[in-house]
């Protein structure tokens, strides 16, 4: 079929049409043409599909579907094949249910750990969450079924969430908040990318032509669709001209009317409209010519599939004196409501009505363990009830091991607002600082999405962090609380010990029109390891119960150069007595320089499985990107020269193998110099210094450049140090008034030599 014959044939009326929704899920058929319309749906954890009379925020009730971890707890798996094999268990869910696109993944960066929608989001570091959702991209089209990757761009908070600007400067947004979504539609090309409800630097996102047409399009090449968030429209003409293609939902023929108009009156150029209706017509017939209603799904089989993969993902913080794992012999206590009734998702648009929910106390009695259950406290109630914590100590007391299942209930965190505050529950506090004085012998499971204060971390010997796990959680968690599964997550954001050390602390949220990030490159660990400040736990941590050594790392050149390629190797042994997954981080260390940049950033990852003592050696590709930061005054990528550190180990501050390598500059871009140039910066231009020098040494005698003329007395007030430091910083300007009567057109006459690139 011929696209673009098939729009010719379009009126101006169907042309607008088709560039709304039907309702609120399908796209719009032109049954004159026998155009069809496809479903999208929501995910990314699950497939939570609608009839035409949904709403995007869930309250109406979707088909029974089955609930994977979401991506707070996936991204802590640091293991791109498990994206890659739920994004395929979503893929034949949407293909059994006639729906041709799943709307996610979700890769904005978690600024604060207030976003209530954090546990929708991958991680705090761009480059992790860019190859994780590369992964689920591929495995949901490797089944034939489209993908939206959302909500670009800078969509860090809920709060004001459809009318605030998030006002990033440049170099922030190309180095942090644009990198994730780049690497996915670059390496993957997901059929549609969702632009956000913010705006960005004061441009709503569904109208920003630099970030719909000039970037993502033009630089980067993205080749599908540009669909809104669900009712993020507000300029629909200006939004076709910009590059958003498809609006949704149904605006019911208002914004249609809008497009028409607006191309009548010559507002708006038809090749806009046309345009923007070739997108939708290729993902439409895309999508058809995959349907294929008679696609398998196992429910079972991929219930299974979540309980494994929930077991990957979570993350052993602490485990003092091997509490775990737990002896299948032992009496065990198992307190709070969460081991019966698990939080295992996230509330909103991507809330899945699960086929069955398994929590840990109906998994470990069917598998036979010696378990109690107290209640401890119910997650509806913020204060805590007597008799269910005398309940919680008693069952303690009678137990060799106390195991808390706790965490955020459902109206903490969510879409559609922020958190207040990173505390849990005060009842939840309150019960485990007494199950912990009634058993010292007691481990603290969490139920969240995003970081908490633990303020009984210290009398607590054990914490593992579930994250919100999918509808398998308490199979998992059953399993890596007794040594079935080896437990292998590490954290994809730091945990701070309270919100307010967090950099974005000051300026989160906004009001009453927008949000400064005036925190810039420094977001999560770039932050809290520049300043080397404590924190709760480091972006990356997450322990085992087996041990792995990291050394031997080696480089595969001592210098590298423009269109160069870094291999970095390094050997990993597990020198435990259990087999285990170690997750290996590498990490680039910058080169001390003028340009003010975290201290390291994550540049590689890999997750590998080792038996008891066996070593392997893993490998790294670091391209120029690794070592570049976004230079505003070009424009681009721009990398100092210097001496980089590659670095390798199991989190951020935990880097034990290390190597150095030399690394050359970008071409050196032309300067133009002024007379407010000053000669620190000259003096580092070979050829700029060719010119001046006869100037400086023909008025080096004069001690008023050098500070050091007069009296012993005015001497002794200017040191040598102060002396050079003010010639350093000094601007040309400077030999007016202390070069000794330099003539203005001589100042002229050395500009003119100085801004030529003729070198002859």
């Amino acid at each position: 079929m011929n696209i673009r014959d098939l729009v010719s044939e379009l009126t101006l009326t169907e042309k607008a049409g088709l560039l709304s929704g039907g309702d609120f899920w399908h796209t719009k058929a032109v049954e004159r043409l026998g155009i069809p319309a496809i479903m999208m749906s929501d995910g990314p954890h699950g497939l939570r599909k609608q009839d035409d009379k949904g709403d995007h925020l869930g309250v109406n009730d979707s088909i029974r579907a089955v609930c994977f971890p979401a991506a707070c707890a996936t991204a802590a798996s640091f293991d791109r094949s498990a994206a890659k094999r739920i994004g395929e268990a979503l893929g034949d869910a949407c293909r059994h249910e006639k729906v041709g696109v799943i709307l996610g993944p979700a890769v904005n960066i978690k600024r604060s750990p207030l976003c209530g929608r954090n546990f929708e989001y991958y991680s705090e570091d761009p480059f992790l969450a860019g190859r994780m959702a590369a992964s689920f991209i591929d495995g949901v089209q490797s089944r034939g079924v489209g993908t939206s990757i959302k909500h670009f761009a800078a969509n860090s908070q809920e709060h004001r969430r459809m009318s605030s600007s998030s006002n990033v400067d440049e170099r922030t947004l190309r180095e942090i908040y644009l990198p994730a979504f780049e690497y996915a539609v670059r390496e993957t090309q997901p059929w549609t990318v969702m632009c956000s409800y913010n705006r960005l630097n004061g441009v709503f996102a569904s109208e920003n032509r630099k970030l719909l047409t000039e970037i993502l399009r033009n630089e980067w090449g993205f080749l599908g669709l540009v669909v809104s968030d669900w009712g993020a429209v507000s300029d629909r003409v200006a939004g076709v001209a910009a590059g958003m293609d498809l609006e949704m939902p149904s605006s019911d023929g208002i914004n249609d009317r809008k497009i028409v108009r607006a191309v009548e009156s010559g507002a708006l150029s038809m090749e806009d409209v046309d345009r923007a209706c070739e997108r939708v017509l290729n993902l439409v017939y895309r999508a058809v010519r995959n349907e294929d209603s008679g696609a398998a799904w196992d429910m079972e089989a991929q219930h299974a599939l979540a309980a494994e993969t929930a077991a990957d993902c979570m993350v052993l913080l602490k485990n003092e004196k091997s509490v775990l794992p737990l002896s299948k012999s032992a009496k065990v206590a198992f307190i709070g409501e969460f081991a019966e009734k698990p939080r295992y998702q996230g509330g909103g648009s991507s809330h899945i009505n699960s086929f069955k929910v398994t929590g840990a106390l109906e998994a470990a009695r069917e598998s036979g363990l010696d378990v109690i259950f107290a209640k401890g406290y119910s997650a509806a109630d913020d204060e805590a009830k007597e008799e269910e914590i005398a309940e919680a100590v008693a069952a303690a007391e009678s137990a060799d091991i106390a195991v808390v299942f706790a965490g955020l209930p459902d109206s903490y965190e969510s879409e559609g607002y922020d958190r207040t505050h990173m505390r849990l529950p005060e009842c939840q506090n309150r019960l485990i600082r007494a199950v912990v004085r009634a058993n010292p012998a007691t481990v603290v499971v969490l139920h969240n999405g995003s970081p908490v204060e633990m303020p009984w971390i210290d009398e607590v010997p054990a914490v593992l962090e579930a994250y919100l796990g999918g509808q398998a959680v308490g199979e998992a968690e059953v399993r890596v609380l007794y040594g079935d599964v080896n437990p292998s997550g590490h954290l994809a954001e730091t945990f701070p010990k309270k919100v307010s050390d967090n950099p974005s602390w000051l300026f989160y949220g906004g009001e009453p029109s927008g949000t400064d990030y005036r925190e810039g490159v420094f977001v999560g660990y770039r932050y809290y390891d520049k300043k080397e400040m404590d924190v709760l736990f480091p972006f990356g941590h997450g322990l085992s119960y087996t041990e792995f050594r990291f050394d031997g790392l080696s480089l595969s050149e001592s210098r590298v150069g423009e269109g160069d390629t870094l291999e970095a190797a390094v050997t990993v042994t597990n020198t435990g007595s259990r087999a285990g997954k170690a997750v290996v981080q590498l990490y680039v260390e910058n080169a001390s320089s003028e340009i003010i940049r975290p201290l390291r950033e994550l540049k590689g990852f890999e997750k590998i499985l080792l038996q008891p003592g066996e070593s392997r050696e893993v490998t790294f590709s670091l391209d120029r990107r690794a070592f570049a930061y976004w230079d505003t005054e070009t424009g681009g990528w721009s990398v100092p020269g210097g001496t980089y550190r590659i670095l390798a180990g199991g989190s951020s501050r935990d880097l034990p193998a290390a190597a150095s390598v030399g690394v050359e500059p970008s071409a050196a871009r032309p300067v133009k110099y002024d007379i407010n140039s000053i000669f620190m910066d000259i003096m580092k231009d070979p050829r700029a210094m060719e010119i001046l020098g006869p100037v400086l040494r023909r008025h080096e005698e004069d001690n008023t450049i050098s500070g050091r003329e007069g009296s012993e007395a005015a001497q002794s007030a200017v040191s040598e140090d102060m002396a050079e430091a003010m010639m350093r910083y000094m601007p040309l300007r400077g030999i007016f008034s202390f070069g000794g009567g330099v003539p203005e057109e001589e100042i002229e006459r050395l500009l003119l030599l100085l801004n030529s690139r003729d070198e002859n």
